[in-house]
C-alpha cells in the first residue's frame, strides 16, 4: 500500500472537487479505497478494460473479493457509525454486478490517476513516457465507449426501423379495411400517420446521429494510432539511445495491449461501416489505410543485433509482432533475414536489388509464446559469411560503413480477407573482419547512437555536434560500461575537452565548441599514436575489469591535466598522492605523489603507469600499499584508511615442495638496487621477487612476470645462486617530472629509471 500512503500526504493539499472525482461518492468512496489499499495494490487492474470481455469472470471474483472484505473490516470496526457507513458501502458496489468489468476499469483509473498525481524524490527517466501513455490509454478508453454507444445506436435505429416497417404495413391494411367496408377511421388513420412520421424522424435523427459518430471515431481511431506509432518510435529511439548507456525500459507489453486495442476498435468501426451498407465511402477506405500502417508498424526488432559484427561469428536477434495474438491460423509464418548497405536501407519501398552480405541461418519461425504473450521469431546462430563493400569515399574506412540486417514476412491478419507484407530493419551495424578493427567500429556506432536524429533518412548523421552533447555521451558510455553511479567530474570534463581540442592552456568553458567526427577517431592525438576514442575506450575498459570499486568510491581523480595536476599538489605536504589515467599510454592507470626535491623543495613525481596486465598480476590496492613514499590520498586521507581494504593476504607459501618460495612486492625505481650501470633516479615502478626463509636449499626459484617486466629463474647452486637481470622495454614515460623549489618554479626533469629486478635472501 506505499502509492496510498504517499497519495495521502497529497489529498490535503487537493481541492475538494478533485478528490470528489477522483473517488466518487457513490460508486467508489475515498474510504473504499482507504480500508482495502493494500489487497488492492496488490491486484493486477491494469489488464482491464471495457472490450475485454474475456476477463468479465475475473473482474466478477475481484468485485466479489473486494465486497468480502469490505465487509469484514466493517465487522470488525468498533465504531458503530464508522461500521454502519462502510456496510452501507459495500451494498452500493453491488450495483456493479451488472458490469464487473466496469467495476475494474475503475479501479485501475484511479490507481493511474493516483499515480500521476504522486511526487517523485527520484523520478524515473521513462515518467514523462508514462504520463503520456496514461493519457493515450484514457484516449483509447474513450473510443472504445464511443464504439460502444455506436453500436448502441445502430441496435435503436434497428429496432425503430423495424417498428416502422411494422407500422406501414398496418397503415396500409388498416387503410384498405376502411375502404372495404366503408368505415370512417380517418382520427386512427391520422393518428398512425403521425405516429409512422415520428419514426421516420426518429430514423432519421439516429442516422445522422450515427453518420457523426462514426466519422468521430475514424478520427479519434486515427489520432490514437498516430500517438502509438509515434510512442513505438520512442521506444526504438530508447533502444538505439541504450547502446550508449541511457536508460531503456525493453517492455513492449503495455504498448502491445494499446496496438492490439486499436486494432479491435478497427474492426469493430469497419463492421460497423459494413452494416451501414457504406462500403465504398471514405471512411471506409481511411480505416483500410489505418490498417495496413498499424499491420505494419506493429513488427519491430525486439533484441537488436550487436551493433558491430565480425564476420564468420555467430551472434543473435529478435523480432517481434504485437499484433502476434491476432495472426491468422493455419501456415506458419516464416521470417527471413537479409543484409542491406545504406542506399538500399533508404528505399525500404523496394525490394534491395543486390545482394549485399550472404547470411548464414537467416529464416525463423513466428512463433507465440503463451507464458509471455509475445509472438516472435528468434535468430540464434546467424552469422554473416561475407560481405560487398560499396566504393569508399576519400579517407573513409571499412569501419565507417554502415549496413542493417531487413527482416519480411507475409502474413494475414483474422477478419483481414487478404496477407501484408511486413518488414523492419534494425538498428545500424558495423561489419568488421578483425578484431583489431572492433575499436573504431564501435566508435562509428557510438557518434550514430548518441546524435542521429530520431526520424533520420538512413545512417545520416552530423559531422560535427556541440561539445557538451559529446560530454554527456562519455559520461554516459563510461558510467554504464564500468557499473558506476559515479560521473565524471566537471575537472575530467575540462580535461576531456582540452585533450580533444589540443588546447592545454584553455581555461574557458569549451560547452558551445563543436566537437568532428574526425577530432573523435579520426585524427590521432598531437605527439600520440592513436585517436581520442581510441585513448578513452581503454581507459574505460581498464577501469570497467579492475578498477570499478575504487573507481565508485570516488579513490581515483581520473582524468586530469598537467597544470591542475601541479596546482593542486604543490602545496601538500610530502607523501600525498593520487590517481590519475595515463595521458601517455592507452589504458593505463599512474600514480602522481609530492616528493622532496634534492634543493629543499619539492617535486612532483609520476609512477610508470599500471596497465591491464600489471593489474592482474598484482592490484592497485596492493601496489599502493608497496609504496612507502605515498601515505595520504589526496586531499589528505590516510592511504591505509582508504585503500586498506583492497589489501591482500599475503598466502603463507608452504616449504615442502622442493623450492624456495618467492613472493612479489613493487618497488619504485629509487628504492630498488639499480643496476651497476645505471645510477640515474626516478620514479619507474619495479617488482622485486624475494626468497623466503627456507630450509630446503640448492633448489631453483620459479620465474614470475609482471606485465612488461621480464623476470628469469635463478640458477640454485650449493654456494649460492645468481640472476640476469633485463631491463623493462617500457620506453613511453608520462609528462616529465618537475622538481618544484621552495620558491614554486620549475628546475629540470627527472628521467624514469630504468626497471630491473633483484633478489633478497
Amino acid at each position: 500500500m506505499a502509492q496510498w500512503i504517499q497519495m495521502t500526504q497529497m489529498l490535503q493539499r487537493l481541492p475538494y472537487e478533485t478528490v470528489s472525482s477522483l473517488y466518487p461518492p457513490n460508486s467508489f468512496p475515498i474510504e473504499v479505497r482507504h480500508y482495502i489499499a493494500e489487497w488492492i495494490e496488490n491486484q493486477r487492474w491494469e489488464d482491464f478494460s471495457i472490450e475485454n470481455v474475456e476477463l468479465q469472470s475475473q473482474a466478477e471474483n475481484l468485485l466479489d473479493q473486494a465486497i468480502t472484505i469490505l465487509q469484514t473490516v466493517a465487522l470488525q470496526n468498533a465504531n458503530v457509525v464508522e461500521r454502519m457507513k462502510l456496510m452501507q458501502m459495500s451494498r452500493n458496489m453491488d450495483l456493479f454486478r451488472q458490469q464487473p468489468l466496469k467495476f475494474a476499469v475503475m479501479v485501475r483509473d484511479i490507481l493511474r490517476q493516483e499515480r500521476a498525481l504522486v511526487p517523485r524524490s527520484n523520478p524515473a527517466p521513462s515518467q514523462s513516457y508514462q504520463m503520456r501513455d496514461l493519457v493515450n490509454m484514457q484516449d483509447v478508453d474513450h473510443l472504445v465507449l464511443k464504439v460502444l454507444n455506436l453500436q448502441e445506436i445502430r441496435k435503436s435505429m434497428h429496432q425503430v426501423q423495424e417498428e416502422l416497417n411494422w407500422e406501414r404495413q398496418n397503415f396500409e391494411s388498416l387503410q384498405a379495411t376502411f375502404q372495404q367496408n366503408g368505415l370512417d377511421g380517418k382520427s386512427e388513420v391520422q393518428k398512425l400517420q403521425a405516429h409512422i412520421k415520428q419514426l421516420e424522424y426518429n430514423v432519421q435523427a439516429l442516422t445522422t446521429k450515427q453518420t457523426h459518430l462514426l466519422k468521430e471515431c475514424v478520427d479519434s481511431l486515427g489520432n490514437c494510432q498516430t500517438r502509438f506509432i509515434d510512442r513505438l518510435k520512442d521506444w526504438v529511439w530508447d533502444q538505439r539511445k541504450a547502446a550508449i548507456g541511457f536508460p531503456f525500459d525493453d517492455n513492449l507489453n503495455p504498448l502491445q495491449t494499446w496496438c492490439e486495442q486499436l486494432l479491435g476498435m478497427n474492426g469493430n468501426l469497419r463492421q460497423e461501416l459494413m452494416l451501414t451498407g457504406e462500403m465504398s465511402s471514405d471512411l471506409q477506405e481511411r480505416l483500410s489505410q489505418l490498417l495496413q500502417v498499424l499491420i505494419q508498424s506493429s513488427f519491430i526488432v525486439d533484441k537488436q543485433p550487436p551493433q558491430v559484427i565480425k564476420t564468420q561469428s555467430k551472434f543473435s536477434t529478435t523480432v517481434r509482432y504485437l499484433l502476434g495474438e491476432k495472426v491468422a491460423p493455419g501456415k506458419p509464418v516464416m521470417v527471413k533475414a537479409q543484409i542491406i548497405n545504406e542506399m538500399q536501407a533508404r528505399n525500404l519501398g523496394s525490394v534491395p536489388g543486390d545482394n549485399v552480405g550472404e547470411l548464414i541461418n537467416n529464416s525463423a519461425v513466428l512463433e507465440h509464446n503463451l507464458a509471455t504473450k509475445s509472438t516472435c521469431a528468434n535468430f540464434r546462430n546467424m552469422s554473416i559469411k561475407k560481405i560487398k563493400r560499396a566504393d569508399r569515399k576519400g579517407s573513409e574506412s571499412v569501419t565507417e560503413e554502415k549496413f542493417a540486417l531487413l527482416f519480411t514476412a507475409e502474413i494475414t491478419i483474422t477478419g483481414c480477407d487478404t496477407p501484408y507484407r511486413i518488414q523492419v530493419i534494425s538498428q545500424p551495424v558495423v561489419v568488421i573482419v578483425h578484431g583489431s578493427q572492433d575499436n573504431n567500429a564501435v566508435a562509428t556506432i557510438i557518434w550514430d547512437c548518441a546524435f542521429s536524429e530520431r526520424d533520420r533518412i538512413p545512417f545520416v548523421v552530423p559531422e560535427r555536434v556541440p561539445w557538451r552533447m559529446m560530454y554527456n555521451t562519455l559520461n554516459s558510455k563510461f558510467t554504464s560500461e564500468v557499473g558506476t553511479q559515479h560521473n565524471l567530474d566537471q575537472y575530467n570534463q575540462h580535461f576531456l575537452a582540452q585533450k580533444i581540442f589540443d588546447k592545454p592552456d584553455y581555461a574557458d568553458d569549451f560547452s558551445n565548441m563543436m566537437v568532428s567526427w574526425a577530432q573523435f577517431n579520426k585524427e590521432v592525438l598531437p605527439g600520440r599514436t592513436f585517436t581520442f576514442w581510441q585513448w578513452f575506450e581503454g581507459v574505460m575498459e581498464l577501469t570497467k575489469k579492475h578498477l570499478k570499486s575504487y573507481w565508485s568510491e570516488g579513490l581515483i581523480f581520473g582524468f586530469i591535466g598537467k597544470q591542475h595536476l601541479h596546482l593542486i599538489l604543490k602545496d601538500r605536504p610530502n607523501g600525498t598522492f593520487l590517481l590519475r589515467f595515463s595521458d601517455s599510454e592507452i589504458g593505463g592507470i599512474t600514480i602522481a605523489y609530492v616528493s622532496p626535491s634534492e634543493n629543499g623543495g619539492q617535486k612532483i613525481q609520476n609512477i610508470q603507469p599500471f596497465s591491464k596486465r600489471d593489474l592482474e598480476i598484482r592490484g592497485l590496492g596492493d601496489r599502493i600499499r608497496d609504496i612507502e613514499h605515498i601515505t595520504y590520498l589526496y586531499p589528505e586521507y590516510n592511504k591505509r584508511d582508504v585503500f586498506g581494504k583492497f589489501y591482500t593476504v599475503e598466502p603463507q607459501l608452504s616449504t615442502n615442495t622442493g623450492y624456495i618460495p618467492v613472493s612479489l612486492q613493487l618497488r619504485i625505481g629509487m628504492d630498488a638496487p639499480p643496476p651497476a650501470s645505471n645510477t640515474a633516479q626516478g620514479s619507474s615502478a619495479n617488482f622485486i621477487m624475494e626468497t623466503m626463509p627456507s630450509p630446503q636449499v640448492g633448489f631453483p626459484v620459479e620465474a614470475a612476470s609482471s606485465g612488461s617486466n621480464i623476470v628469469t629463474a635463478a640458477e640454485a647452486s650449493p654456494s649460492g645462486f645468481s640472476m640476469q637481470q633485463f631491463q623493462s622495454p617500457f620506453n613511453s614515460p608520462e609528462f616529465p617530472d618537475e622538481i618544484i623549489d621552495p620558491t614554486g618554479s620549475s628546475s629540470g626533469a627527472i628521467e624514469p629509471m630504468p626497471l630491473d629486478l633483484d633478489f633478497f635472501s
